[in-house]
């Protein structure tokens, strides 16, 4: 069967997109000393904080992929 008989078509992993925000100074300091004392970049609370608010919403889509994990991977069985 080929796609075009009715197939469901395989989704393609997506690139992450770049988006250019402007914020009030003082509003990004803010964050930036909250993401710190969570340990996340700007970038990383920024995300956090959008997706718990469309989670709140009811609007985050169930097939959004989670945040990816950074940093270093969890310590092996051996440790």
């Amino acid at each position: 069967m080929t796609a075009s008989e009715g197939a469901t078509p395989e989704r393609r992993p997506q690139q992450r997109k770049q988006v250019l925000l402007r914020l009030d100074p003082l509003v990004y300091e803010a964050l930036a000393r909250w993401a710190s004392d969570e340990l996340r970049s700007a970038n990383a609370q920024i995300e956090f904080l959008l997706r718990r608010a469309l989670a709140e919403a009811g609007r985050l889509p169930g097939e959004a992929r989670p945040i990816p994990r950074r940093g270093r991977p969890p310590a092996g069985p051996e440790a």
